[in-house]
């Protein structure tokens, strides 16, 4: 089984929506975990925008608490998937060149753009690219 840790700022927006796609789309082949560089939202709900954006793509967020990253979720992953380059830069920073092989963004050379604080088109679209993104982390499946 494939251990993906998907990461954002907060865990709050984009890594809970991409655990939940990946999880999805890589059904019993994978196991995801998300995480957030800032423990601000913390055992938290995800947004509800994101919630709803979610919804709209037939994915449950309601569930999802808030989780700060830790050295055990760096080790325990496969691939670590930083939503945009101030994660990833952050996530080689704190690693310490123990898991710097394993540690890229989610999007090959692009950020995933950050809704925080915009309206629910952003929520939506931000969903609808992470969704597209599942294919390059889980090939051949389909959700």
């Amino acid at each position: 089984m494939r251990k993906l840790l998907t990461v954002c700022l907060g865990n709050y927006c984009r890594s809970p929506f991409a655990q939940v796609a990946l999880t999805r789309r890589g059904g019993a082949a994978v196991a995801v975990r998300s995480a957030g560089l800032i423990g601000k939202w913390q055992d938290q709900p995800a947004n509800p925008s994101m919630i709803n954006a979610a919804r709209r793509l037939g994915h449950d967020l309601t569930h999802h608490r808030g989780h700060q990253i830790t050295r055990q979720d760096l080790d325990w992953a496969d691939d670590v998937l930083a939503m945009d380059t101030a994660v990833l830069e952050t996530l080689l920073a704190i690693d310490g060149g123990q898991n710097t092989h394993k540690l890229r963004l989610y999007l090959p050379g692009r950020d995933v753009p950050d809704p925080m604080s915009q309206d629910e088109n952003a929520f939506n679209d931000c969903a609808v690219i992470i969704e597209a993104g599942t294919a390059l982390h889980i090939a051949g499946r389909r959700p």
